[in-house]
């Protein structure tokens, strides 16, 4: 889960970190498919995730880091 004392991350460590969500959504994505997950909330709580570190990239960017 994101917190929101996480702002002053690093430009790589946001990526790194997208970069193992959507892994992990792959593969709740397959378990879903073939009937094996059994949480399916973390699939919304992971997309959710992926988009709040997009926005902070966008918002590190442009130098707003409020």
């Amino acid at each position: 889960m994101i917190k929101k004392t996480e702002n002053s991350k690093d430009l790589s460590k946001i990526k790194d970190e997208i970069f193992s969500l959507k892994k992990s959504l792959l593969n709740m994505n397959f378990q879903k498919s073939s009937g094996q997950l059994e949480k399916t909330s973390n699939i919304k709580k992971a997309k959710r995730d992926i988009a709040k570190l997009k926005t902070q990239i966008t918002q590190l960017l442009r130098g707003k880091n409020a």
